[in-house]
Order: structure tokens, then C-alpha cells, then sequence
């Protein structure tokens, strides 16, 4: 029996709109419906539109290559509505006609352009198109400002987790030589004796003596998502710094539809940069699960989430799998962003589920993220943590008026 071709309204109209999208600009003047009224676009049909006219429309041609955040966040546009097999051809088209292949090829150009964090977004996100002779300039590029970004956070994450480690590692029968007599007076305050004007002090405090143990496990779980790129980029730098930390062990996995453990390439963000695979679909639940089982101290791992949440997936899995992981008494911290770029965009029912099973969502700065770890790895409320920064949680903003 052969196959009856589709036919009905609903077809006629999804013909339509694929015109009005392919002729863009004046040229789609033309293209009406059966009872001749123009085509109208949907929101999201009129987000594709304009990702198209950005690229293709003669009039605009190369009006991104001037700003490197621009040209990013029209990558991860693209990646958002349009399947792979057509993203892989707007970025070969993008490298001709926003001149980025051009500035790749030539040093004196690539000098001029400022090296930043919305460039390195740019060039991990062409990865894949990047002509194999330019591949050693665009990582120059990638390594120029992934240092400078480390130069910048080390030390400050440095000395923020290894206080944390230390406070938590704080103990009342202290050897003599680790005693905190700064706090042990604090503390005994109430057992002055004025006729001998000293404090006897009933109870010691100080601090555990230092071990090579491993004292807390740190999962960053990085949702490989195009509009996740410059998040992607701070957490590859704090990866190699939280690597550094001797009793704090790091793990670092990236995932779309498949997840991916980087932790080899930890040390090095530019291996971890080039190792990503921007765009593709979005599984949390099936990130989750991997990372659930590299648990091992549950209740001195701290799992950050990275992420929009926009789920592609099982979400109700994906909840259960996140209560799963805080009923095991692990800490774990929904990030829906870790980045400069202001408030994202992100799915606010999934944020609020996870903020209802314990998970506080919210979007986080560079600047404020060694504080941030030093707090879950203290144990702190994170909730708490979040209003003494000034920080809007998901849960503040679903709340009714």
C-alpha cells in the first residue's frame, strides 16, 4: 500500500512558515495564507528569523563581526532552534560572512580584536569548524584569557576553600601547638577571674591538625547547552583551581544528550575548552545519574549543577534523581549561570521544583563563587548565603505576592 502524502491545514501552514522563514526580509512580503492574509510567525519562529537574517539577510551581512558576545550569543541561538545537521552549515556559512574566518587566519587581526571571555565563548563554539591550521591561534586566544581569568580567581578561591576546610576542621581537644587562643578566650570568657586577672579556660579551641586526606569531594556538572558557553568557560578555570586544593578532590562532566567526564583534562581549561561540544539536546537526569554514582562521602560532597534547567528529558525523573542525591545528605546547588551576563534564562518550574526538594537555584558571578563553595563546603545554608549577597534565589521569585 503506498504511503498518502501529508496533507491538512496544520501542513500547509508549516509549508508556509518554512518559506516565510527561507525568503526572510522584503522578499517575504509575498507570502500569504490560503485566505491571503501574511503569513504571521510564532515568538520562537520570529527568534529563527532573526538568527537567519543576522547571517544571511544582504542588507546586515557581517553586522555581528564587530562584537564577540554578539556572535555568541547568536551561536547558542542557533543551537536552540535549529537541528544539528542545519547548525553545522550556518557556522560554516558564519566563518565567510561574520569574517571570522579571516580574523582566525590572520595574527595581526586577531590581535586587534580584545581577547575576552565572550571570544573564547565564540571559538570553543565553532570548535568544530575552525580550519585545523587556524586551531593552534584560536587556543593562543582561549589560553590568553583562561590565564588571565586564573590569575584573577586563584587566589581569592584558594584561600576561600581552604578556610572553609579549615573552620570546618575546627576541634574543642586541640593539641596545644593548634590551639586558637583568640577563640578559646572568646569562648571562656565567662570564667574570668578577676582576683588573678586571667580566664581559665574549660574548654579548648583550635583546629584538626592538617592531613593529606581528602576532606571534601566537588562535582561541577556543566550542561553543555550553547547559551551555557560562557559559563562554561569560568567553570573550566575554577575546575583547575579546585584541582589544585590538596584535600578537596575535583571531579568536572559536561553533558547534553550524553554525558562526558573531563576530570583528566581538569588541570588544563584550554584541553577542557576544546574537549566541549556545544549544542544538541539536554538529559539532567542522565548527568545526574553518572555524577550520583561518583559519590562516595555523600556528606562531604558538594554537587553544583550547572545549568537552564530547560530539560529535554524525564523531568520528573530528573527531581526525583536531585532528591535522590540531598537524601543522601549530599549538598547540592542549582547554578543557572556562573557568569557576568546578568540574569539568564532559564526554566523557572524546574527551578522552583528543585528549590521545594532543598536545591537552591539562582545565577551566580565569578566573583562571588569562592565564597559560594566556601559556604556549602561549611555546610552553611545556602538559602541564607544567597540573601546576605543579595542574591534573588528561584524560591523568592515564585513566591506569591
Amino acid at each position: 500500500m503506498t504511503e498518502q502524502p501529508e496533507s491538512g491545514p496544520d501542513v500547509r501552514r508549516d509549508r508556509l512558515t518554512r518559506w516565510r522563514l527561507v525568503l526572510g526580509g522584503n522578499e517575504a512580503d509575498g507570502v500569504t495564507g490560503p485566505d491571503g492574509a501574511p503569513v504571521s510567525l510564532s515568538a520562537e519562529d520570529m527568534r529563527r528569523d532573526g538568527a537567519l537574517d543576522a547571517l544571511y539577510d544582504s542588507e546586515r551581512r557581517g553586522g555581528l563581526g564587530g562584537s564577540a558576545p554578539r556572535v555568541s550569543r547568536w551561536l547558542g541561538d542557533i543551537r536552540t532552534y535549529f537541528p544539528s545537521s542545519v547548525v553545522q552549515v550556518m557556522q560554516g556559512d558564519a566563518m565567510e560572512r561574520l569574517g571570522l574566518r579571516q580574523m582566525l587566519l590572520e595574527p595581526e587581526m586577531m590581535r586587534a580584536v580584545q581577547p575576552d571571555v565572550g571570544l573564547v565563548s565564540t571559538l570553543i563554539g565553532l570548535g568544530q569548524v575552525i580550519p585545523e591550521h587556524s586551531r593552534e591561534t584560536a587556543r593562543a586566544v582561549v589560553r590568553q584569557v583562561t590565564d588571565e581569568l586564573e590569575e584573577r580567581l586563584r587566589q581569592r578561591t584558594v584561600q576561600a576553600v581552604s578556610g572553609a576546610l579549615d573552620r570546618s576542621a575546627r576541634t574543642r581537644r586541640p593539641r596545644m601547638r593548634d590551639v586558637d587562643w583568640r577563640r578559646t578566650v572568646a569562648a571562656n570568657l565567662k570564667h574570668y577571674l578577676p582576683e588573678h586577672r586571667t580566664v581559665v579556660p574549660e574548654r579548648l579551641v583550635g583546629y584538626a591538625r592538617r592531613s593529606t586526606r581528602v576532606e571534601r569531594e566537588i562535582i561541577l556538572c556543566i550542561d553543555q547547552s550553547g547559551s551555557m558557553a560562557e559559563s562554561i568557560v569560568y567553570s573550566s578555570v575554577f575546575g583547575a583551581v579546585l584541582a589544585s586544593i590538596r584535600s578537596v578532590t575535583t571531579r568536572l562532566v559536561v553533558f547534553d544528550t550524553e554525558v562526558v567526564d573531563l576530570t583528566d583534562e581538569i588541570d588544563d581549561p584550554v584541553d577542557v575548552l576544546f574537549g566541549v561540544q556545544l549544542g544538541g539536546g539536554t538529559d539532567i537526569n542522565r548527568a545526574l545519574a553518572y555524577c550520583q554514582d561518583k559519590i562516595t562521602q555523600p556528606a562531604d560532597t558538594v554537587l553544583v549543577l550547572i545549568s537552564d534547567l530547560y530539560e529535554g528529558g524525564i523531568a520528573e525523573e530528573m527531581i526525583r534523581r536531585a532528591r535522590s542525591v540531598v537524601g543522601s545528605g549530599a549538598t547540592m546547588i542549582a547554578l543557572l549561570a556562573l557568569s557576568d551576563s546578568g540574569q539568564p534564562s532559564f526554566d523557572a518550574d524546574h527551578a522552583a521544583a528543585l528549590a521545594e526538594i532543598g536545591v537552591p537555584s539562582f545565577a551566580c558571578t565569578p566573583d562571588l563563587f569562592p565564597d559560594l563553595m566556601a559556604a556549602a563546603i561549611e555546610r552553611r545554608d545556602i538559602g541564607e548565603w544567597a540573601a546576605l549577597n543579595d542574591i534573588v534565589t528561584t524560591h523568592e521569585t515564585t513566591q506569591p505576592d
